[in-house]
């Protein structure tokens, strides 16, 4: 049977704050420096609210270049974006003559992320996605205005009001 070792006197000995890591520690508050009737609670729910609406403000950044890009090879990540911006955008990229690859993936369906892959032949990466970007809105835009008329057509020709 293995023999046991005796604990050292000198390792028994308490940590100092210093030497706790910070998740450990309890932060102790003094009673006086706590708010009367549940005020402490409001002052939370009130800097909760603050730091929301400071986050609202703030939009998060949605597209970024991935590394091991270079001027003419380009892998981007969209967040929050699927299957059909990713189709449209690659359909309208590779309109573009000075493109030569544009493919997206969505890397795995749980993740709410996009990848496209642009290479082109002139120009850069980033100039030919600006420019995919701006097209796609354009058609979406030409959509828009043909689907609104149409509806008011529609409506005009059937009497309703709207």
């Amino acid at each position: 049977m293995p023999g046991r070792t005796k604990k050292d006197a000198a390792v028994t000995e308490d940590a100092t704050m210093e030497d706790v890591p910070v998740s450990a520690q309890v932060e102790d508050a003094l009673d006086e420096e706590m708010p009367e009737n549940g005020a402490a609670e409001e002052e939370e729910d009130e800097e909760k609210e603050e730091e929301e609406e400071e986050e609202e403000e703030v939009e998060a950044q949605r597209v970024k270049i991935l590394p091991g890009s270079t001027d003419t090879a380009a892998s981007f990540e969209f967040i929050e974006e699927g299957h059909t911006m990713g189709n449209a955008l690659r359909y309208i990229i590779m309109k573009n003559p000075d493109v030569e690859f544009c493919a997206y993936t969505i890397p795995h369906p749980s993740e709410d992320k996009m990848n496209v892959r642009i290479q082109t032949y002139e120009g850069t990466a980033i100039d030919a996605l600006k420019k995919g970007l701006d097209d796609l809105q354009q058609v979406c835009d030409v959509v828009a205005d043909e689907f609104i008329a149409k509806r008011d057509q529609f409506n005009a020709d059937n009497g309703i009001d709207r």
